[in-house]
């Protein structure tokens, strides 16, 4: 087993690591690795590549603000160009060249002693065999992101089902769905871009919904080329764009967090397009959801509600007793025969599998600690009991109305400027206080007291075991960009060694570039 020492090591190749990677080597710090089980960057837009993936976040606002795009087809991105434009950011600022990919991070444990992080690496090279290979770090960084572990339904016989069962993350693009019998469980953001697809071409369509979500009109349209001339040779267009479309989002932002009746006209709009749509008024009232609208993610689309509406279209609510090996029994003892499983299910975020391989003080895994605690952290970025750990879309920083890409810019901001410190001021340990991660989420749970997420009558991956929302941001973004520009270091029990850098041996550090709107 060979050894790798580094002083970052940065775990996932989507939006959030390469974003690190490109911040850091913008201020001075090259002694990174980017590490990623998959091929290429990008993350879950590399992995999604299901019919009809789509960002429901405008193209202009949905990229990195050092790197914005002039050359955008459509208002609204599809999941192929936004996987070019992640790899094509890469290939301009080089970071492939200090990456490792198809690079599964096995386990990841603190080493006390010697104040460093311990990675298990399972690494292929050129597609030959995979080696074991330990990094060592002084810092870690989480960027997997919480779209990352699909999630299976715990279903009863689904393991017997004697057709093929695709998940919507692993999308099988050698399976002919052309006539075929098939079954969609889920009604989230997959399903309603999945379903209008197959809808086209398959025999017969079940679609299974648990809960309706609320859904409006998505206002897509292609670029004209006069229109991507401007973006490229107007100074300040995209930027001015990139404003207005983030200053709208931020007003839903106050709906959800302060006044959810405020989020009114967003319900009648999509009551508008549920009687657009369809026309059986039975079907009506069963997308019609039952909760408020925000407590769940809203969606966007113009194809779902004709495509239930559809003669070869099902709509299920029956709820799933079990799977056979010939179809879905229903509970009310309906067995449907179908030929391909489409699982839309969505993914681990407050229970990810990747939470039980990282070990901190103590040797505790941080799945033990959250199932305890709940997913708890500081400014979305630090852990205690995890030192010199930081994650990126940690605890407290998702959202349900704009785009995550400014989220991830904020802790990019505070990235660089842990880092600076850390180096300037010769820290070899830092790990945030118990007591500032409490009063840190106390103040986050206050804040969501009368949000639609508290009050809104609904069960949602945004909340937890524990009863807490604890993936998402309360109120406004810019808040949040505010209260990560600069490293607090009064939070945090820090310590220090002898082993510094010659950057922080000579007193001098980089400056950190901090992240545009």
């Amino acid at each position: 087993m060979t050894t790798h020492d580094v002083e970052i090591a940065i775990v996932g190749a989507g939006f959030s690591g390469l974003g690190a990677a490109i911040k850091l080597s913008q201020n001075g710090v090259d002694d990174y690795l980017v590490i990623d089980r998959g091929n290429d960057f990008g993350g879950t837009w590399r992995d999604n590549t299901y019919p009809g993936a789509a960002c429901d976040v405008p193209s202009h606002l949905y990229s990195y603000s050092f790197a914005q795009n002039p050359d955008w087809s459509r208002s609204y991105s599809h999941q192929p160009e936004i996987h070019g434009y992640i790899n094509g950011v890469a290939d301009n600022y080089g970071i492939g060249a200090r990456t490792w990919f198809t690079s599964e991070v096995e386990s990841a444990h603190w080493n006390e002693d010697e104040h460093r992080w311990e990675l298990s690496v399972s690494r292929s090279v050129d597609g030959g065999p995979a080696e074991q290979v330990t990094v060592r770090a002084r810092h870690l960084v989480g960027a997997v992101g919480p779209l990352c572990e699909p999630n299976l339904p715990d279903i009863e016989g689904i393991d017997g089902f004697g057709g093929t069962i695709v998940h919507s993350a692993r999308w099988d693009h050698e399976m002919d769905f052309t006539g075929k019998r098939v079954a969609v469980i889920g009604t989230g953001a997959s399903a309603i871009q999945i379903v209008p697809q197959l809808g086209k071409v398959v025999g017969h369509l079940d679609v299974y919904q648990r809960t309706a979500p609320w859904i409006i009109p998505r206002n897509e349209r292609p670029y004209l080329p006069v229109e991507n001339w401007a973006f490229k040779n107007v100074p300040g267009l995209q930027n001015l764009i990139r404003g207005g479309i983030y200053g709208f989002n931020e007003t839903v932002a106050a709906g959800m967090t302060f006044a959810p009746k405020a989020l009114k006209p967003v319900e009648l709009i999509s009551r508008a397009n549920i009687f657009k749509g369809i026309r059986d008024p039975k079907l009506r009232e069963a997308v019609t959801p039952s909760y408020a609208v925000g407590c769940k993610r809203i969606l966007k689309s113009n194809d779902w509600y004709p495509t239930l509406d559809q003669p070869n279209v099902d709509l299920v609510t029956d709820g799933i007793e079990k799977i056979t090996e010939a179809g879905i029994v229903s509970r009310d003892g309906t067995l449907r025969e179908v030929d391909v499983i489409v699982v839309a299910t969505g993914f681990h975020v407050t229970d990810s599998p990747v939470f039980a391989t990282i070990h901190g003080a103590g040797g505790r895994s941080l799945a033990d600690v959250w199932d305890q605690t709940g997913m708890r952290g500081y400014k979305g970025s630090f852990v205690h009991g995890f030192p010199n750990m930081m994650l990126l879309i940690g605890p407290s920083t998702g959202l349900g109305h704009t785009s995550m890409v400014y989220m991830i810019e904020s802790q990019l901001n505070y990235l660089v400027d842990y880092i600076r410190t850390a180096r300037r001021s010769g820290i070899t340990r830092t790990e945030v206080t118990e007591e500032a991660q409490d009063r840190f989420n106390s103040g986050v749970q206050h804040s969501l007291r009368n949000s639609v997420w508290v009050n809104g009558g609904c069960s949602s991956w945004y909340q937890d075991e524990h009863g807490n929302i604890t993936t998402v941001w309360p109120g406004f973004t810019f808040t949040f960009r505010n209260a990560t520009r600069r490293f607090d270091i009064a939070a945090y029990d820090v310590q220090k060694g002898a082993d510094q850098t010659a950057s922080t041996a000579s007193g001098a550090a980089p400056q950190p570039a901090v992240a545009g709107s």
